[in-house]
């Protein structure tokens, strides 16, 4: 389990718990990306898609692959990018730094591998609980029924990713026959995504979703007497965030690991009773 720790918002100053994501390497070693510890947090103004992928060496074959940058949401409604050190600077199994003593003699690699960050022990059944601290259901997957089994992320490298990310999240969290309305190819706007009793927005664009965005869905959803849900790859505008609260609409917003993270208490709630 990697292991979690806390980012500090650069617009606000408040404090996010963040788990680092772990991916598998063609060795079959799990790797996690190395975050600085000394780096501060940089607030995400522009995504650019060429500048979202950061370079991680594997610490058990040596082996380096493109995995994407670790981001953090705040409650402010800023995305911030975690730096991360470069592969020169993490060792390889049995191929210690200079002036560092043999692999084998050393401690504090933890469970997520030699290439885990510092930080507090994480909780238990809590991957990518980055998107906001507290909440009424006590944390974003704290009300997770026992037998849902843990959310398994798909990297999200396209607009269609976003899209097939959000409908599995769906799935998981308990709604049927998710689909598209349409056959069409994903366009470069919000996509609609239905299923008995839900109607879904999501937003794959580097644009936060504003307040027109999140009032039209939840039109759709009352037309259709249904749920709404938006979820966001850029996060969301001041008033789409208040809009919602006062409306009832969870909002998630996904990073490039696949991880939808809840942004509001709707949202809480939602992930804690399931569809």
């Amino acid at each position: 389990m990697a292991e979690t720790f806390p980012v500090r918002c650069p617009a606000c100053g408040r404090a996010n718990s963040y788990t680092p994501p772990v991916f598998p390497c063609a060795c079959g070693s799990p790797v996690t990306p190395p975050l600085d510890p000394v780096a501060s947090p940089v607030e995400l103004t522009h995504r650019n898609w060429s500048e979202t992928w950061v370079t991680v060496r594997c610490g058990s074959c040596g082996r380096q692959d493109e995995w994407p940058q670790p981001e953090v949401g705040c409650a402010c409604g800023t995305v911030a990018r975690i730096p991360v050190r470069p592969p020169e600077a993490e060792p390889v199994a049995g191929v210690p730094r200079s002036g560092e003593a043999p692999a084998g003699g050393a401690s504090g690699t933890g469970p997520a591998g030699p290439t885990g960050p510092p930080g507090t022990a994480a909780a238990a059944g809590t991957p990518g609980a980055g998107g906001r601290t507290g909440g009424a259901a006590g944390g974003p997957l704290a009300g997770r029924p026992p037998q849902r089994p843990a959310f398994r992320p798909v990297t999200i490298r396209t607009a269609r990713d976003a899209v097939a990310t959000a409908a599995l999240y769906l799935r998981w969290l308990g709604f049927q026959d998710v689909r598209q309305p349409d056959a069409r190819p994903v366009p470069s706007a919000a996509v609609d995504l239905r299923a008995p009793g839900l109607v879904a927005q999501v937003d794959p664009t580097t644009a936060p979703a504003d307040l027109r965005a999140v009032e039209c869905v939840w039109l759709n959803g009352l037309t259709a007497s249904a749920t709404t849900v938006y979820f966001a790859l850029a996060g969301y505008t001041e008033e789409a965030r208040v809009r919602a609260d006062e409306l009832a609409i969870p909002l998630f917003v996904m990073d490039l690991t696949g991880m939808p993270q809840p942004l509001n208490d709707p949202a809480d709630r939602l992930v804690g009773a399931g569809g």
